[in-house]
């Protein structure tokens, strides 16, 4: 069982960090082990989870076909997103960020967002996200999308100024 520490506990914070060895440390043939289901059909993408215990941050692997893109979404979590290959587009709170294999991008919370793929063969990323800690820290992490895809933004209110 986990300890729960509240504001007025901060100084029984432990001298040392606890290691806790999870039973796997590893998932192999992640793309092998196949699609997640659902979350790809309402994504109109494949998407493939790492399973690994982590509590902060996490990953997954997905692609977009040639001329595919992906829903306009936000969510209240962080994403570093790298390019594994392929070459596209990101518009990110209104702003357009070209991307290829071998480049990082950055999408901030809340801000309106989608992927699109220019190239003519497949664009597949890696993704990292900070969804874990929130929802460990009560449920906030949050994530709202729009079933059309497209590369405009639409929402000046939200995405950092519109297009």
């Amino acid at each position: 069982m986990t300890e729960t520490f509240h504001s007025a506990d901060f100084d029984k914070t432990p001298p040392r960090p606890r290691v806790v060895m999870p039973e796997r440390l590893a998932h192999p043939a992640v793309e092998a082990a196949g699609q997640h289901g659902d979350y790809s059909r309402a994504r109109k993408h494949p998407v493939f989870f790492v399973d690994l215990p982590s509590h902060a941050i996490s990953m997954t692997i997905g692609w977009l076909d040639p001329g595919q893109s992906s829903n306009r979404h936000r969510h209240t979590y962080e994403t570093l997103i790298y390019i594994l290959e392929g070459e596209g587009y990101s518009y990110i709170g209104g702003r357009r960020v070209e991307w290829r294999q071998g480049d990082a991008v950055y999408v901030p919370v809340w801000a309106w967002h989608n992927h699109v793929n220019t190239g003519t063969g497949r664009a597949r990323y890696l993704a990292c996200e900070n969804a874990p800690m929130l929802q460990n820290m009560g449920g906030v992490a949050l994530r709202e999308e729009v079933p059309e895809r497209g590369d405009r933004l639409f929402d000046a209110d939200h995405d950092g100024g519109g297009r």
